[in-house]
This record gives C-alpha cells, sequence and structure tokens, in this order.
C-alpha cells in the first residue's frame, strides 16, 4: 500500500486469487436463518460478483446484519446455500475466514489501549515480527488520517476516528472480501464522505466489498449494484438507476404563493400529471409523485395562464421511504416495532 495523489491504495496479493476469474464472490440460494420463531432470513437469493462494491439496502430489522454474519461464518445457516470466494459456508468456514474480514457496526477495539497498541497487537497476531507489527500499524494510521491520534486511547476517538480505525483493522492484511455493515451510520457528512473514499481505495486494489446501508444515497454513491431487503426477503436487485426508475422519476414539490389558490393549483397539477396530488400540511404546498418528468414542463405555463404565483417548484429524487413504499406497500419506518425485537434476538445470539 502506497498513498499516492492524496488518495488512499490498497493492494489484495494476485497469488491469493486463487483463480476465481470470473467467479461470483459470493452466491447464495434460499438462504434461511431463524431465531426461536423468528425467521430472520427467509430464503435470499444472491449473486454478487468479483471486484467493486454490492450493496444490501434496507431499513434496520430487515435481516442484513443476520445474511453478513452467516456469509462470514459467524452465524450457521438454518437453509439453504451460500458459497463465499468459492468455498461452502457449511464445509469450509476455515478456508472463508482466512480470505475475508468483517467490519460491524460498532467498533470491536478495546478502547483502552491506544489505536498504535491496538493495530500492532492485531498486525502480531496474523503472524508479524514486532517491527513489522509496527511499522504496519503506523503505515495505515498515516493511510486512514489518524497518525495524530495514534498514542490516544481510542475510547478518546471521535465516531468517525473510530470507524475508520476499525476499517483498518480489518485489513491488517488486505482481504479479498470485505464485510462492511452499515459503516457510516451516525457519522456526519465528513466522516461520511472519508469511509467512502477508504471503501473505493480498497475496490480499486482488487478487493470485493459486499456493504450493508439504510442509506439510498450512499448505495447510489458506491455500489454497481444493490439488492433491496425487507423482512428478510429481497424485494428488488439492481442498479440504483433501476432501482429509481422503480418508483417513478422522483416527486414534485410545488409552493403557491396565495393558500386560497391552492386547491385550484392542484387541480390544474391533476390534469396534467394524471397523477394523484397530495395537499400538504402547509397550507401553500403540494406534492406528488412522478411516473416521468416530461410533462412537468407544461405545469408552470398552465399556473401562469390560471395568474396562479409560484413561489418554488421542485422535483426531488426517490427517497427510501418511497423506493420501500413503491416496493413494498408501506414506508420503511413501519419496520420499527419488529426492528426492535430483530435487533435484540440477533444481539443475543
Amino acid at each position: 500500500m502506497a498513498a499516492r495523489d492524496n488518495r488512499l491504495h490498497f493492494e489484495v496479493d494476485s497469488d491469493n486469487l486463487g483463480g476465481m476469474g470470473h467467479m461470483p464472490a459470493i452466491e447464495t440460494s434460499g438462504l434461511i436463518k431463524r431465531f426461536g420463531d423468528n425467521t430472520a432470513v427467509d430464503g435470499i437469493d444472491l449473486s454478487v460478483p468479483s471486484g467493486g462494491v454490492y450493496g444490501v439496502l434496507g431499513p434496520n430489522g430487515a435481516g442484513k446484519t443476520t445474511t453478513i454474519r452467516m456469509l462470514a461464518t459467524l452465524l450457521p445457516i438454518d437453509g439453504g446455500s451460500a458459497r463465499v470466494l468459492g468455498h461452502d459456508v457449511a464445509s469450509e468456514a476455515d478456508a472463508i475466514r482466512g480470505k475475508v474480514s468483517l467490519t460491524g457496526q460498532f467498533a470491536s477495539l478495546d478502547e483502552d489501549l491506544t489505536g498504535t497498541e491496538n493495530l500492532i497487537l492485531l498486525a502480531r497476531l496474523y503472524g508479524y515480527s514486532r517491527p513489522a507489527a509496527r511499522s504496519r500499524a503506523d503505515e495505515l494510521l498515516t493511510a486512514f488520517g489518524i497518525a495524530d491520534a495514534g498514542s490516544r486511547q481510542v475510547k478518546t476517538y471521535s465516531g468517525g476516528m473510530r470507524r475508520r480505525i476499525d476499517i483498518a483493522a480489518s485489513i491488517i492484511v488486505t482481504p479479498e472480501l470485505i464485510f462492511l455493515d452499515e459503516p457510516t451510520t451516525g457519522l456526519d457528512p465528513r466522516s461520511r464522505n472519508q469511509v467512502w473514499d477508504i471503501v473505493r481505495a480498497l475496490v480499486g486494489g482488487g478487493t470485493t466489498v459486499l456493504l450493508t446501508t439504510q442509506y439510498l444515497d450512499e448505495a447510489d454513491q458506491l455500489a454497481g449494484r444493490i439488492a433491496v431487503i425487507d423482512r428478510g426477503k429481497v424485494i428488488a436487485e439492481g442498479t440504483t438507476g433501476e432501482l429509481k426508475a422503480s418508483v417513478g422519476a422522483g416527486s414534485l414539490h410545488v409552493r403557491v404563493l396565495d393558500p386560497a389558490r391552492r386547491s385550484e393549483a392542484a387541480a390544474i397539477l391533476r390534469t396534467i400529471l394524471s397523477e394523484s396530488v397530495t395537499e400538504e400540511a402547509d397550507p401553500v404546498a403540494l406534492s406528488a409523485r412522478l411516473d416521468r418528468t416530461s410533462s412537468v414542463a407544461a405545469a408552470l405555463p398552465a399556473f401562469e395562464d390560471a395568474g396562479i404565483a409560484v413561489a418554488s417548484f421542485a422535483i426531488g429524487q426517490p427517497s427510501l421511504d418511497e423506493v420501500f413504499l413503491a416496493l413494498t406497500g408501506h414506508p420503511a419506518d413501519d419496520e420499527s416495532a419488529r426492528t426492535n425485537a430483530t435487533e435484540r434476538t440477533e444481539t443475543s445470539s
């Protein structure tokens, strides 16, 4: 690994790729996991190509973390089959563990040790000599932009710094495949962008990344393809463009100047768009889902002809809630009650 042009670079040892060629990095068929009476993963089929980022998108409690833990051989499967880097998860767990890394939602380092001490400890466990372990720790701290904090206890780190050192710990030996389970949850925008840069650098070095996330924009930024999971099932799979197309071109948001003219403006939009138009709680606001944007251009001249003054007129991209509403018939936040129960079950398992 070397730093060039202020970007991170990581390289997988090509001698360890084992002739993967075009073989999928991950293949699952009918994957099932149960916790008592709760089926957390209910027949998931995936085919994750080698190289690049594959996103798994869904709300809390959808089954994303449970799926990753099975693929990383941390949980036994209860049904179906899965192969990771050509190895069966049920019978070849040791071979898989030697080729993959997992970074969970919460840092797994010793918070009472310094950043440097944590990385040295892990490097020694991987078989590095003491000088080589120190060199690798310094190299990673520098590459991740936290060298100045290497002598501080991890418990003093900010959220963004903790995520970076947790990922650094996962790539003491650069893996062929890394599972990143919601790596940016709770981070500020700057820290999220830093983690995104790390992910891109890993892919640039030949590592395949399976990324779980709740954020459509994160999947849009990073993933070539995305599987949408809801209640333990894959309900859609494709590129971000294909997923957005599943909920139409987006949504139209209009604010009129005179609240007394809002109903008239809504009627004009219904005629032009042939879509339902919602009169929002704000007395001057209207919104409508769009299947296409071509007819939207006719709305502004129609308002002008009717003498309706418009304060704002904007087309927005579909949100995660709109994707879920279109695909499942319920918004993502309908999962909240189930989320809490599932998270408690997964944590105790």
